[in-house]
C-alpha cells in the first residue's frame, strides 16, 4: 500500500500523488530568491566598502613635492610638480596619532574640506586657480636632499598654481623704502578689487583678506589665495560670529564679536589698499588688547599720507567706515578705482623725485 503524506489542508495526500515536478520547480523559484537577496545584500556591502572619489582628488602618483616656500602653524608650503605642472603644495600635517586629540584632527579636517569646497569652484584671473587636493594620502611622493620619503599618514595637500611673484606682502616690504609709482598702486588695487568682487557675486566671504594672502604671478597680477576660513555668506548675519581674521585687518564687527557679512572684506581691502600705497605696515606698535580696543572703542585708522590724492584717500575711508551698511559693495570699489586718474602720478613717488615722498617719513620713520 503506497505510503501518506499530510496535505496542505490537514489530509493526507498518497505519496504517488503527488506532483514531484511542481515542487521542484517551487524549489527552485524560492532557492534563486534567496541567492538574489543575497547577492544583492553582498553588492551593495561592496559599495559601502567604496571610498567616494571626490571631483577636486588629484592622483598622489603624479605629484613630485620639493622644497619649502613657507611655514605656518599646521603645515608648509612647498613648490613641486604636478602632472609636468609647477605648482605649489600646501601639506597640512595633523601629527601622528597621539599627538592630536580625534577631536582636533576632526576640527581640521572639516576645515580641509571646507577650504577644498570653496575654492575648487572658483575661476577668476585674480583668483589663485586650484588644481586639487587629497585627504590623508600616505603615497605623497617628497624630496629632499636628491632623495624621497613619502608624507606621514596624516598629512593633506591642496595644489593650486604655483605664482613666481610670491606673497603681496613681501612685495611691499621690499619696496618700504622707494615706495611704489601710483600707476601700480592703483592696478594691485584693482587686481585684489576684482578678485574679492568676484568672491562676493559668488555669495563667498574670504574672511581673512590681508597681503600675505595675495599672491603675485610673473606679470605682477594680484591673485586672491588661502581660502582657509572662507564661507558661503549666511543669508542671517547672526549665523556668522566670532573673531575671524588677522589681527589689523579685521573689522570692528568681527573684533567685537557680532554678527557680520562680505563687508567685512570691505574693510579689510581698505586696510590693504593704505599698505600697497604706503609699502608699510598698519599699526605696528600696539598690542591686540591695545588695537581691539581703539579700533572698535576709538574708531583708530591708519594715518593717511598727505601727498595721497584725495580719490584714493575716499576709497581707504569709505572702506574702513565703522558701519558696515556705509561701506561700499566690491564691485562699486572696482568702478571708483577705473575712475582714478594716474597718468599725472599723484603717488609717493613725485614725478621729479626718485623716492617716496618725505611728510609720510617724519611719520613712519626711514
Amino acid at each position: 500500500m503506497a505510503e501518506d503524506i499530510r496535505g496542505g489542508d490537514g489530509g493526507f495526500v498518497r505519496a504517488d500523488q503527488i506532483d514531484l515536478k511542481s515542487l521542484d520547480e517551487q524549489l527552485n523559484r524560492h532557492l534563486t530568491r534567496a541567492l538574489t537577496l543575497e547577492k544583492k545584500k553582498q553588492e551593495e556591502a561592496e559599495v559601502r566598502e567604496i571610498p567616494v572619489r571626490h571631483e577636486w582628488e588629484i592622483d598622489p602618483s603624479k605629484l613630485v613635492i620639493k622644497s619649502v616656500i613657507a611655514r605656518g602653524t599646521f603645515g608648509t608650503v612647498h613648490r613641486g610638480i604636478y602632472d609636468g605642472q609647477d605648482v605649489a603644495v600646501k601639506l597640512l600635517d595633523w601629527g601622528e596619532e597621539g599627538h592630536r586629540t580625534q577631536a582636533e584632527i576632526a576640527s581640521l579636517r572639516a576645515a580641509f574640506a571646507q577650504e577644498v569646497s570653496v575654492w575648487h569652484k572658483l575661476d577668476h584671473p585674480n583668483v589663485t586657480k586650484f588644481i586639487g587636493a587629497t585627504m590623508g594620502a600616505s603615497e605623497l611622493n617628497i624630496q629632499k636632499d636628491n632623495g624621497h620619503f613619502n608624507a606621514p599618514r596624516n598629512v593633506c595637500c591642496v595644489v593650486v598654481e604655483y605664482l613666481p611673484g610670491g606673497a603681496l606682502k613681501n612685495f611691499l616690504i621690499k619696496n618700504r623704502r622707494r615706495k611704489l609709482a601710483f600707476k601700480v598702486v592703483i592696478q594691485l588695487a584693482l587686481d585684489l578689487a576684482r578678485g574679492l568682487s568676484y568672491l562676493h557675486s559668488k555669495k563667498i566671504v574670504h574672511r581673512d583678506v590681508k597681503t600675505e594672502n595675495m599672491l603675485l604671478d610673473k606679470n605682477r597680477t594680484v591673485k586672491i589665495a588661502d581660502f582657509g576660513v572662507a564661507r558661503i555668506e549666511a543669508s542671517n548675519p547672526n549665523e556668522m560670529t566670532g573673531e575671524t581674521g588677522t589681527l589689523g585687518y579685521m573689522a570692528p564687527e568681527v573684533l567685537n564679536g557680532s554678527p557680520y557679512n562680505r563687508k567685512c572684506d570691505v574693510y579689510s581691502f581698505g586696510i590693504c589698499l593704505w599698505e600697497i600705497y604706503c609699502c608699510d605696515m598698519p599699526y605696528p606698535d600696539l598690542s591686540f588688547s591695545e588695537l581691539t580696543s581703539a579700533v572698535v572703542r576709538q574708531n583708530l585708522r591708519p594715518e593717511i599720507p598727505r601727498c595721497c590724492p584725495s580719490s584714493l584717500a575716499n576709497v581707504m575711508k569709505r572702506c574702513w567706515d565703522a558701519n558696515p551698511d556705509r561701506r561700499p559693495e566690491m564691485d562699486e570699489v572696482v568702478s571708483m578705482l577705473e575712475a582714478i586718474d594716474t597718468s599725472k602720478g599723484g603717488g609717493m613717488i613725485p614725478l621729479d623725485q626718485s623716492q617716496g615722498c618725505f611728510c609720510f617719513r617724519r611719520h613712519r620713520g626711514p
